[in-house]
């Protein structure tokens, strides 16, 4: 192992340098522990310095035939399956040639990092878009953007460490989709380092650009499977007036009807947020269930919507309060901290969808599980939302799943202890798209080099 490191070392110290690449320090170690198997060990990480290194690593390990897990600052690397040296072979579709498994003549394993790629490129105020490299730091960017009375209208777990490469891989938008639409309405161009090392681009840098296939979307949610994400281009909006949040709190039944009209009403809200009891208590702002509404817009107009919630509420015999300033900031930021979890420490996150008419089900059977040890929140309106469970337990998942699925929807395990991941589908894919999936990964990526084995069915 260590002399495969240093061949690793010395075979790329020419394109990026000696401190270009490096043997992984213990915060690494950490991290991706929870991307791979036991039994697969990354011989180094790599820091391109600019696109033009980044493709000349790619097809470095093209032509060395290395396996490469991208990432940016690793604050998603755990999430979804894991990097397999020898993964049992997944059922294949009629005519699809298997994936080349880790391990048959793989020459070692490189993680590539984009966190030094972090530059801003272009920022058309006027236009409404910025360009930024994929390392950039998503609180780096919206601190570069606040400049000029504008910022990125989404929502990511870990903000402050989270890249945009990796918001755009994870597909990764939050609370704000129900006013903006997800990372996909967001995103406008891409560049990105194919298997070969050369560099593609998709899209633009204006809001309207229809030319050609919508790569955009294909790698958002790509998971670092097609290529390695090195360039992106957002369309951004102005920073609101004002903002408030009003929170309305009681029973399931009541809690349903308040949002159920809210939906239906001509208020505008920026978000809506259905919480389990479990949350709301770990949260500290009362009990019951909850729903937390943002309001952003000019200072009457927020106001004038947040009284009228707080009127249907006390109409319904809901508890409600509002919250505006750093207090409506701390409630937000520790809404998405209380979500977050250490798979070294045995917790496990999913990501779930269902029917928006299910989601006061579905969070009424979080609260009815595992003993308190599971909460979770949904947007209302898509119907989106995040699992937690402080303990790894399979058939509580398995149960949760399978609610899902009766709700036309979907429970996908983000982070959990490896262990657990190599005893539960981690996608839980049961659609008729696995077939397409594989060929446009072999087309993408024929030698199996990005993120092998840790998609949908083994891709």
């Amino acid at each position: 192992m260590i002399q495969q490191t240093e061949a690793i070392a010395q075979t790329l110290e020419p394109i990026i340098g000696t401190s270009g690449v490096s043997k992984l320090d213990t915060d690494w170690q950490e991290k991706i522990t929870t991307a791979v198997t036991p039994e697969t060990q990354p011989d180094c990480i790599a820091y391109p310095d600019a696109q033009e290194e980044l493709g000349q690593v790619v097809a470095c390990a093209y032509r060395k035939r290395w396996q490469i897990l991208p990432t940016g600052n690793g604050s998603k690397l755990g999430w979804g399956g894991l990097v397999q040296t020898d993964p049992a072979s997944p059922p294949l579709g009629r005519g699809i040639p298997p994936l080349p498994p880790l391990g048959r003549g793989v020459g070692g394993i490189v993680v590539v990092s984009t966190a030094r790629l972090n530059r801003l490129v272009e920022h058309a105020v006027g236009d409404l878009t910025v360009t930024a490299e994929a390392g950039m730091k998503f609180g780096d960017l919206q601190a570069i953007l606040a400049k000029e009375g504008q910022f990125l209208a989404l929502d990511p777990a870990y903000p402050q460490h989270a890249t945009l490469g990796g918001i755009v891989a994870t597909a990764d938008a939050g609370s704000l989709r129900q006013r903006y639409g997800g990372v996909r309405d967001m995103l406008l161009g891409i560049s990105f380092v194919r298997f070969d090392g050369e560099i593609a681009k998709a899209g633009g840098r204006v809001v309207k650009n229809v030319a050609g296939y919508d790569l955009m979307k294909l790698f958002t949610g790509s998971y670092g499977t097609l290529g390695i994400i090195s360039q992106v281009t957002f369309r951004v909006y102005p920073i609101p007036d004002a903002s408030q949040t009003v929170v309305l709190m009681g029973t399931a039944d009541n809690i349903a009807q308040a949002t159920k009209t809210l939906l239906a009403s001509a208020l505008t809200p920026t978000a809506i947020d259905l919480l389990s009891t479990g949350l709301v208590t770990r949260l500290g702002i009362g009990e019951g269930m909850g729903l937390v509404t943002r309001f952003q817009s000019v200072e009457a107009s927020v106001k004038e919507q947040s009284a009228r919630l707080l009127e249907l509420g006390q109409h319904l015999g809901l508890k409600g309060s509002t919250y505006a300033g750093n207090d409506e900031s701390n409630l937000w930021q520790k809404l998405g901290e209380q979500m977050q979890v250490s798979a070294t420490n045995g917790g496990i996150s999913c990501k779930i969808g269902v029917l928006p008419t299910g989601a006061i089900a579905t969070l009424t059977l979080v609260d009815s599980l595992a003993s308190g040890d599971a909460i979770a929140f949904i947007h209302a309106g898509s119907g989106l939302g995040v699992l937690r469970l402080d303990n790894p337990d399979g058939e509580v998942v398995g149960k949760m799943r399978s609610h899902c699925q009766s709700h036309s929807g979907f429970l996908t395990v983000l982070e959990a202890p490896v262990a657990f991941k190599q005893q539960f589908d981690v996608w839980g894919y049961s659609g008729n798209a696995l077939d397409l999936m594989r060929k446009i990964k072999q087309q993408f990526d024929r030698e199996n080099m990005f993120s092998p084995h840790r998609f949908v069915g083994g891709i």
